[in-house]
Parts: structure tokens; C-alpha cells; sequence
């Protein structure tokens, strides 16, 4: 496996002003290596994470979820986050 291993997110936000609301979606990508996962805004030593799961919501859509020791983390991704979950595992066994 070659570090580090990334995997695309999505932040959807309703944005409003006088006249309007609109739906802003703003893509992200979390990246993980040996030492730590880093999304956007949160970063999480590699040891803190416990799990990483998965859901599907509709089709390929769904919400990846970062189990760590501050608390379950989830992420909306447009894509299965199979690889990403099956680099964890790996890494995790090291």
C-alpha cells in the first residue's frame, strides 16, 4: 500500500441571504497515513482511531464514519469507501 491513502468528502451548506437560500457543496478529502488522519478542519493521530465504517444511503451515496477517541466522526461520501476502509485495516494491524 502507498501512504498516504486519500479519499474524497463532501460538506454540504445552506447558504441564505434576503432573497435566497442556496445549497453549497464543497468537496474535501481526507488523508490517512501511518501516523495520522487528517480531514479539512480535524486531525487525529493515527492511535485514536479505532474504526472506520461505512453506511449507504442511496446508490453509491452514503456516510463514511471515523470511530476515534474524541468521539464518531461522519463524513458524506459520493464514492464506497472500500479502499480507504481496507488501507485502515492494514495500517491498523502494523
Amino acid at each position: 500500500m502507498k501512504q498516504p491513502v486519500t479519499h474524497t468528502y463532501y460538506k454540504v451548506q445552506k447558504v441564505v441571504n434576503s432573497i435566497e437560500q442556496k445549497t453549497v457543496e464543497h468537496e474535501r478529502t481526507i488523508t490517512m497515513d501511518k501516523e495520522k488522519v487528517t480531514t479539512a478542519h480535524r486531525e487525529f493521530k493515527f492511535e485514536n482511531v479505532f474504526d472506520v465504517s461505512y453506511r449507504s444511503i442511496q446508490g453509491e451515496e452514503g456516510l463514511m464514519y471515523l470511530h476515534t477517541s474524541q468521539g464518531v466522526y461522519s463524513y458524506m461520501v459520493k464514492d464506497d469507501p472500500a479502499d480507504f476502509i481496507a488501507a485502515f485495516k492494514e495500517l491498523d494491524k502494523q
